[in-house]
């Protein structure tokens, strides 16, 4: 029986998809101005680009910025994410620094939630999971594919790798070369949020895939991920616009 997820009072996996808004900025400066105009969107949850960030390797300058966000929206749960450039971030890392990141991270309760990609590997997101879940932190497993769209059997083995690995959420983002590869990425979502135990997260990208970021509701993904001003991925729209149609298709 699928479970559904609360962070400060959001639920994810039940009523609509919940709008997450990134912040992708290099410096403080530009982290003040993007949370300006996500805090008129009035998201459900922002996302920290820490691959963005010119000083994420500064563990003072990071809570510095981290702090700041949740300044300005302190009731709005707070994603960290550092997007390695395989998986179509802005920079590489290490896995050992892949690690030591997130757990400090975790140790310093900087943010409600945090982001592992799958493809770390087994050991390092078990490590990442137990350390989030020990503080009290919820843990988003993800993959992405800028590339392609793999074929069904494929994307449901990735969410359920993560699902058995103990996220909390199962996030998977591909990119579509037809239209038969957005229907792939909606039929395997709608299959994993029927018989798996854990809210999913889903998105064909680019605008090709636009329309999986507005029929979560429909076929299974609980967030959708929008943009206010600079966006994180390709096919992100605009979030007043997307809390239109999502408020339009759920009435």
């Amino acid at each position: 029986m699928k479970q559904t997820v609360t962070v400060k009072n959001v639920e994810f996996g039940a009523g609509q998809p919940k709008i997450c808004l990134p912040v992708v900025a290099r410096d403080d400066g530009e982290i003040s101005r993007q949370m300006a105009a996500i805090a008129c969107c009035q998201p459900d949850l922002v996302e920290f680009r820490a691959d963005w960030y010119a000083a994420t390797g500064d563990r003072s300058a990071r809570r510095f910025a981290l702090d700041g966000i949740r300044t300005v929206l302190p009731q709005t749960p707070l994603l960290f994410t550092f997007r390695t450039a395989r998986e179509g971030g802005e920079r590489e890392i290490s896995e050992a620094d892949y690690l030591r990141l997130c757990l400090e991270v975790i140790e310093d309760s900087a943010a409600d939630l945090i982001d592992v990609e799958l493809f770390m590997g087994d050991e390092i997101v078990r490590q990442i999971v137990e350390a989030a879940h020990a503080q009290g932190m919820a843990v988003i497993a993800s993959s992405h594919d800028f590339a392609k769209t793999p074929a069904r059997d494929e994307l449901l083995r990735r969410f359920r790798a993560m699902e058995a690995l103990g996220a909390d959420l199962l996030k998977i983002a591909v990119m579509p070369q037809c239209p038969e590869d957005v229907l792939t990425l909606l039929s395997a979502t709608a299959e994993m949020d029927a018989a798996g135990t854990r809210p999913v997260i889903s998105m064909s990208m680019g605008p090709l895939g636009a329309i999986s970021r507005l029929c979560g509701e429909q076929f299974g993904s609980c967030v959708t991920f929008g943009a206010a001003g600079k966006a994180s991925a390709p096919g992100q729209i605009e979030a007043r616009a997307l809390r239109t149609i999502l408020e339009t298709l759920h009435n």
